[in-house]
C-alpha cells in the first residue's frame, strides 16, 4: 500500500443509466432488484449459514462438511475444511447419468477455423485417460505439475487431469519466456510439465516444446521427471531420452475409466503465478471446495446460465479468467462452451463477430483491450465491423480484465448489443478467484465504466488508511471486510508476504484489493479508479489513472486507445505521462505536437486543467503481453527515461517500446 492513501479525487460522472427490460428481469435467475437484496439480506442475516446453504446445493461432496469457516488463523481462513470432494468429478462425472452427459461440452475452434465438438461424455473419457497417464508415471495426490500449453482443449484436459488425481496445477501462459518457466518449476518444486511442441497463433507457429527445454536447462529444475508433449502441429521437436513422452506415447494403452481422488475442501487445485510489486512473482495459491462453489455460482449469477446458453469467455487458460470461466466454471455448471485457439485480428478483425454468428454464442466475455482494439479495426475497414455479422444470438456481454471506459462500453452496447443485451462489467482478480462486482443481467441498472454493485455474500466497501469508511462520492481505497470462499489462500511458500499484501496491521483486518474506487452518491455503485499504485498525486491531487484514460479516449474522434502513469516530478511531484493510439497513423514532429496539445485541451475540458498530461507519447500500440495485458510497468520506466531491463519476450511486439521513446 503506498505510504499516502488520502481520498482519491473523483471527476469523471456518468448520468447514464440502462435498466433491464421487463423480458430480461423476468427470465432471469435472479429476477430484479429485489431478488438481489434478497440474497444480500441472507448473507447479512447469517453470514455462514447463507454460504453453507449455497456450498450443500451447488458443490457434490464425497464426505459432507460439518463446518463452514473457521476464521481462527485469520487471514489464513478455512472454508468448508473437513469436507472432502474432487473438482474434476463436479465438472465431469456429476452429469453422467443425465441429459447433460450427450450435451456438447466445448464447441473448440482452432487457428485455422477448424471445429471440433466433445461431449461432457467423450470429455470425461479423455480426462480420465490423461489422469491414468499421469498415475502411470507416479504422479500423485499433492504433487504440483506445470502446464504450458497453448489455447487448444488439451490445455483444459491437462487441468482437469491434474484435480482429477488430486495434483496441484500451475498453468503458465504459452507467451511466457523461458526464464519465467524456470523461476515458476523452481518455486512450485514441479515434478512435471505439460506442454505442447508449437501453438498455432494468428498463422504462426510459435514454439513451446523449445521453451521449456531452454528454462529446464538454466538450472535448479531437477524436480521435474517428465515432460508430456502434445503433437499440435507436424514440425519435430527435441524429444529428451527418458523424460519426454508425446501424448499419443503416454496414453497408449491407458483406460478411459479413472476413479478421481477425493481431496480436502481445502486442499491447493492450483497455484497461478501473478506478477508483483518486487517484480518476483507471487504464486496465488486456491483451495479446490471454495473456489469450485464460487466458480460454478457466478456463472448461474452474473451470466444468468441457462441450459440451452452457448458461452464464450475468450480469455487463455493461462490467466485466472481462463481458470475460472474456461476450465472450471462452465463445467461445474453444465454449460456448452467456445474454446477459441487464435487472436480476434486474423485472417482479419471480423473473426469474434463472424465466430459469434457461427456458433450462434449466447454469452460473450472479453476484456475491454480486446474491445478497443476492435473498435479501432472496425472504424478503419467497414468490411470488419460488427454490423456484417449476424449476433442476434447475443442475450449477455461481459467486460473482464480492467475497468472499462464509457465510450468504449457505448460502442459494445450499441454495434455489439444492439441495444438489448446487459452487459456485465465484473471486477475480480487473481487474489478472489471469481467475480466480486457485476452487474446481475436480470436485477441491475446498469451505469457505463461502473461495476455496480458486489454479489451477494460480498462485503466490499471503500475506506481511508486506517480503515475507515469513506462517505458515498469520496474515493479511496477498496476493501472486503468479511472472508469469502474463493479467496486466495496464501502465497506458495511465503506465508509472511501474503500477510504484508493483502492484510495490512493498519486496515483492521481487511482484505486489501490494491485498488482505488469510489462509490457514487446517487446509486451506491462502485466504479474502480485504478490500482493504488497508479494513483497519481499531482500538486497534492490525488487521480485514479482510469479517469484520465477514459478522458482520453472519449475524444472518440481521434483516440483508439490509452495508457496513463506516473513520472516524479520537482515541481508537482508527480507529472502525468500518457501513451496514445490513434486512429490514424503515428504522428511525428510537428504534427504530433498540435495533436498533443489537442489532447491535452481536451483533457481540461474533460476533467479539469490539473489532469492535463505533461508527456504524451504516441505509437501504433501500446507494449502489451500477447493476451492483451498492457505492461505498465514498462510505461512507467519509459516515463522516467529509465533503459528497459525487464524481460521484454512476452510482448506481442517489442519494437512498439521504441515508438514510445518520444514525448511531446
Amino acid at each position: 500500500m503506498s505510504a499516502s492513501t488520502s481520498a482519491i479525487e473523483s471527476v469523471l460522472v456518468e448520468n447514464r443509466v440502462f435498466p433491464p427490460s421487463e423480458a430480461t428481469v423476468k427470465a432471469a435467475r435472479i429476477s430484479g432488484i429485489e431478488g438481489y437484496n434478497a440474497l444480500c439480506a441472507e448473507a447479512e442475516k447469517d453470514f455462514e449459514g447463507f454460504w453453507s446453504r449455497l456450498a450443500k446445493t451447488n458443490v457434490v461432496w464425497n464426505k459432507p462438511f460439518t463446518r463452514t469457516l473457521d476464521e481462527s488463523n485469520a487471514p489464513f481462513y478455512k472454508w468448508f475444511d473437513d469436507g472432502e470432494l474432487n473438482a474434476s468429478a463436479n465438472c465431469l462425472d456429476k452429469h453422467i447419468g443425465t441429459p447433460t452427459e450427450n450435451k456438447v461440452a466445448v464447441i473448440f475452434e482452432a487457428d485455422d477455423g477448424k471445429v471440433t465438438k466433445t461431449t461432457y461424455k467423450e470429455l470425461l473419457a479423455r480426462v480420465s485417460q490423461f489422469a491414468n497417464a499421469l498415475k502411470a508415471d507416479g504422479i500423485r495426490k499433492g504433487d504440483r505439475v506445470l502446464v504450458y500449453m497453448p489455447m487448444t482443449l488439451e490445455g483444459v484436459i491437462a487441468m482437469q487431469a491434474c484435480a482429477r488425481i488430486g495434483a496441484t496445477h500451475s498453468v503458465v501462459f504459452g507467451g511466457f519466456s523461458a526464464k519465467a518457466l524456470q523461476e515458476r518449476i523452481i518455486d512450485a518444486g514441479a515434478v512435471a510439465v505439460i506442454t505442447s511442441n508449437y501453438q498455432m497463433r494468428g498463422g504462426k507457429e510459435l514454439p513451446l516444446k523449445s521453451i521449456v527445454d531452454e528454462g529446464i536447462a538454466m538450472g535448479g529444475c531437477e524436480s521435474i521427471k517428465t515432460v508430456y508433449v502434445y503433437q499440435r502441429t507436424q514440425t519435430a521437436c527435441n524429444m529428451v531420452a527418458g523424460r519426454d513422452k508425446t501424448f499419443d506415447e503416454a496414453l497408449a494403452g491407458q483406460s478411459t475409466d479413472c476413479a478421481p481422488v477425493p481431496v480436502g475442501a481445502e486442499h491447493p487445485l492450483f497455484i497461478l503465478y501473478t506478477s508483483g510489486s518486487t517484480g518476483k512473482p507471487k504464486g496465488v495459491q486456491h483451495s479446490t471446495g471454495g473456489y469450485l462453489l464460487w466458480a460454478k455460482l457466478t456463472m448461474d449469477w452474473t451470466f444468468d446460465l441457462k441450459p440451452e446458453d452457448v458461452f464464450w469467455c475468450t480469455a487463455d487458460i493461462g490467466w485466472i479468467t481462463g481458470h475460472t470461466y474456461v476450465a472450471y466454471g462452465p463445467l461445474a455448471a453444465g454449460a456448452t462452451q467456445i474454446i477459441f485457439e487464435g487472436v480476434p485480428t486474423f485472417p482479419n478483425a471480423g473473426r469474434f463477430w463472424q465466430m459469434i454468428e457461427r456458433h450462434k454464442c449466447t454469452i460473450f466475455y472479453t476484456a475491454p483491450t480486446a474491445i478497443r482494439s476492435l473498435i479501432k479495426a472496425a472504424e478503419a475497414d467497414a468490411a470488419v465491423h460488427p454490423d456484417r455479422s449476424d449476433l442476434s444470438s447475443l442475450r449477455i456481454l461481459g467486460s473482464v480484465g480492467e475497468p472499462i471506459n464509457p465510450e468504449a462500453w457505448m460502442w459494445y452496447y450499441k454495434n455489439v448489443g444492439h441495444e438489448k443485451c446487459p452487459i456485465v462489467d465484473t471486477f475480480w482478480q487473481t487474489e478472489t478467484g471469481g467475480h466480486m462486482m457485476s452487474p446481475m443481467p436480470g436485477a441491475t441498472p446498469l451505469v457505463p465504466g461502473s461495476c455496480t454493485l458486489p454479489l451477494p455474500g460480498i462485503m466490499a466497501a471503500i475506506v481511508d488508511e486506517s480503515g475507515n469508511e469513506m462517505p458515498n462520492g469520496s474515493g479511496g481505497i477498496l476493501v472486503v471486510k468479511r472472508p469469502w470462499p474463493s479467496m486466495i489462500r496464501t502465497i506458495w511458500n511465503d506465508p509472511d508476504r501474503f500477510k504484508k499484501s493483502y492484510f495490512p496491521d493498519e486496515l483492521k483486518g481487511y482484505y486489501l484489493a490494491g485498488d482505488g474506487a469510489v462509490r457514487s452518491a446517487d446509486r451506491g455503485y462502485f466504479r474502480i479508479t485504478g490500482r493504488i499504485d497508479d494513483v497519481l498525486n499531482v500538486s497534492g491531487h490525488r487521480m485514479g489513472t482510469m479517469e484520465i484514460e477514459s478522458a482520453l479516449v472519449a475524444k472518440s474522434d481521434l483516440v483508439a486507445e490509452a495508457a496513463v502513469v506516473g513520472r516524479p516530478d520537482d515541481l508537482t511531484g508527480e507529472a502525468i505521462c500518457a501513451f496514445v493510439v490513434l486512429k490514424r497513423s503515428r504522428p511525428e514532429g510537428d504534427e504530433a505536437k498540435a495533436i498533443a496539445k489537442e489532447l491535452r485541451d481536451w483533457v481540461a475540458k474533460e476533467i479539469g486543467p490539473i489532469a492535463k498530461p505533461k508527456d504524451i507519447r504516441f505509437g501504433e500500440n501500446l507494449p502489451k503481453t500477447r493476451s492483451g495485458k498492457i505492461m505498465r510497468r514498462l510505461l512507467r520506466s519509459l516515463a522516467k527515461g529509465e533503459s528497459i531491463t525487464q524481460d521484454t519476450s512476452t510482448l506481442e511486439n517489442p519494437a512498439i517500446l521504441d515508438q514510445l521513446g518520444q514525448a511531446y
